[in-house]
């Protein structure tokens, strides 16, 4: 069943083709990895499903509704997540705290969050941490946080949302090999239990092959491959464009 439709999707910056007409569908349940050298227009293209930025030109649609030019609020509440290169948390509350704002704000709270978090029921935001092995950490300030820790925080707080697709930038920049793996291994698990679809950039071409179904590689603003990750891999186009720089 296709989540996500995008049709000759443009966004353009003062003469700059950042999208130039993208098209391409993502199915229910795919774990895909889109990747391209800087400026290849990646993050300006998740930015424009997810509502931060408006396409210029084109369609896009979630579960066969057109989504374009939709609020960011209304896109999580239809169902579609979003992780940033970096980390967007409240680092002056508590790792608990985070995960029960975030699902006050899920169940319609958002014009009632000065009543104090810690008359709400704790048990589901408990859960999301555990989930994401950090209910050891839940009374820790978010600012006090390792950068593995917080980039799993910020993956409990898009899952608190119910999304059914995870837009997912970078989540591994920064991060070292081991982070990395422990990371997407979680990520990729809640995938499969869930049926949660995730569509993410990403440079590391070891979580890139070692964990996407599919590869989607764009250059200058355009999709250039798209396919299984050993075909895109031995791609002409994607080998000049993205992977000789790799070598």
């Amino acid at each position: 069943m296709t989540l996500l439709v995008l049709e000759g999707v443009r966004k353009h910056f003062a003469g700059v083709h950042a999208v130039d007409g993208v098209t391409l569908n993502v199915a229910c349940g795919e774990f895909t990895a889109l990747i391209g050298p800087n400026g290849a227009g990646k993050t300006t293209l998740l930015s424009t499903i997810a509502g931060q930025l408006r396409a210029d030109a084109g369609r896009i649609a979630f579960e066969g509704r057109a989504i374009d030019g939709a609020a960011p609020a209304r896109l999580a509440r239809l169902g579609i997540g979003r992780t940033f290169q970096t980390a967007h948390v409240f680092a002056s509350m508590t790792v608990l705290e985070n995960l029960q704002l975030a699902l006050a704000v899920r169940g319609g709270a958002q014009f009632d969050v000065v009543a104090p978090l810690w008359r709400r029921d704790a048990r589901p935001a408990r859960a999301l941490l555990e989930r994401v092995g950090l209910g050891a950490a839940e009374r820790a300030a978010a600012a006090h946080l390792g950068y593995g820790d917080v980039k799993r925080l910020e993956f409990a707080l898009a899952l608190a949302g119910a999304p059914r697709l995870l837009l997912m930038d970078e989540p591994t920049a920064g991060m070292a090999p081991g982070e990395r793996r422990a990371l997407m291994d979680l990520v990729r698990d809640v995938a499969r239990e869930s049926g949660l679809t995730v569509l993410f950039t990403e440079h590391s071409m070891d979580v890139v092959f070692g964990y996407a179904r599919r590869v989607i590689v764009m250059a200058r603003g355009v999709v250039i491959a798209d396919g299984a990750p050993a075909a895109v891999r031995a791609d002409d186009a994607a080998q000049a464009a993205y992977f000789g720089e790799e070598a």
